[in-house]
């Protein structure tokens, strides 16, 4: 692989785009909210639909 001599060339406009950054600036964003906590529900149906997957695979290879 060669090694470039030169610095890498610079950012340019793409058409209908937002103008390009300085390296090293980002874009702010608002902080995203913090997710849920979740319920004892929502742990139950995932370690039944987990049950049933890991049956229905065990069914399926000892047919």
């Amino acid at each position: 692989m060669a090694d470039r001599d030169s610095p890498c060339p610079g950012a340019h406009p793409v058409a209908h785009g937002r103008p390009p950054l300085p390296d090293g600036h980002v874009v702010p964003h608002p902080p995203r909210p913090a997710a849920p906590a979740l319920t004892r529900r929502q742990y139950a149906v995932g370690w039944v639909c987990a049950a049933l997957l890991l049956a229905a695979a065990l069914i399926g290879m000892l047919r």
